[in-house]
């Protein structure tokens, strides 16, 4: 199969032009992503390619976006609302918990919302404590939403796709360290399917799950420790709800140990589910050491670089993590 080379916004870019094209009920809307092209630059050009119509800039009002969204949605179309950085959603969250994903179910299946949320989170660009967070466990935890983080360029844009194809609102969590990042993509992207994970890296002394840019860290530390002879294997669930649980207990059942690596916050964080549902699986007669959690700290993101650095796993914290649940059990 023949590839190319492309920036993980570069992706998503297409596929929002690739789905627009295909089907104009499909638009754009969000703070500055017209003429401005996007507070990332993900959007460029789509408003000199689609139109006005089509790609709208809004006034700024979370909840008021959101809740246009919801509207169009339930009216037959197919908007993609993109929040500036992910910790904005706390303004519309009414709009997300309460609209979005509840009225499928109280109408009883006589309407859908397929609405596609778009959010940039995460920490590294020097951007603070309110515009750094990784809050995938709020979303996650919410029935009726689906919650989708991808980790390269092509899952960016093939799980896009696929989130605009399904009837139920999802949440695609996109992390900003990635998005000038380059990948090798196909020659052209087709939609992904929701819950299904990956096995990014196969091995067999342990597990790591990990999230975000975490699969990327944690990749790049496995290259590390097979030099001192681990074998780690390395699952990205793409999806975190649905998961892909069975993909794991098995990982896990034939390694025998788990690190379960994420940016967000040890307390509450979404890493904890896993590990909960690996303990409560098969795999727990098959484990040689405790499931460990590696997390970022417990503190609002800081502004100095250092202090933020150190607030999250880097790669450095992934190999000695695993290092010592191979060695040590």
């Amino acid at each position: 199969m023949s590839t190319r080379e492309m920036t993980y916004s570069e992706a998503i870019r297409e596929a929002m032009a690739q789905a627009m094209t295909a089907d104009e009920r499909v638009f754009l809307m969000g703070e500055d992503v017209g003429l401005y092209g996007g507070a990332f630059g993900v959007e460029n050009d789509l408003i000199d390619r689609f139109g006005e119509e089509r790609v709208r800039d809004t006034t700024i009002s979370e909840l008021g976006i959101v809740g246009m969204g919801v509207g169009a949605a339930i009216t037959g179309m197919r908007p993609i609302v993109e929040i500036q950085f992910s910790d904005f959603t706390a303004q519309a969250m009414d709009q997300i918990a309460n609209q979005a994903a509840k009225l499928h179910f109280m109408v009883g299946g006589q309407a859908s919302v397929p609405l596609v949320i778009r959010a940039p989170g995460g920490s590294g660009t020097g951007a603070a404590a309110q515009h750094s967070q990784s809050l995938e466990a709020w979303f996650t935890c919410i029935p009726g939403l689906k919650v989708v983080m991808p980790s390269n360029a092509t899952d960016a844009a093939e799980l896009l796709l696929a989130a605009l194809e399904d009837p139920n609102p999802v949440m695609v969590l996109e992390h900003k360290l990635l998005y000038k990042q380059t990948f090798e993509v196909p020659e052209t992207f087709s939609a992904g399917r929701l819950g299904e994970g990956r096995i990014e890296r196969e091995g067999s002394d342990l597990t790591i799950v990990a999230t975000g840019v975490e699969v990327q860290r944690s990749l790049e530390a496995a290259e590390r420790l097979a030099e001192d002879g681990i074998s780690a294997e390395v699952i990205d669930p793409r999806t975190l709800n649905p998961l892909d649980l069975p993909l794991i207990v098995d990982s896990v059942t034939r390694t025998g140990r788990a690190l379960l690596v994420q940016e967000s916050v040890r307390f509450g964080g979404y890493m904890g589910e896993i590990s909960a549902s690996i303990v409560e699986s098969p795999a727990f007669g098959h484990l040689r050491a405790p499931v460990k959690r590696l997390c970022g700290l417990d503190v609002p993101i800081p502004y100095n670089p250092e202090l933020e650095k150190a607030a999250v796993p880097q790669v450095d914290d992934i190999v000695r993590e695993a290092a010592s649940l191979v060695k040590e059990w």
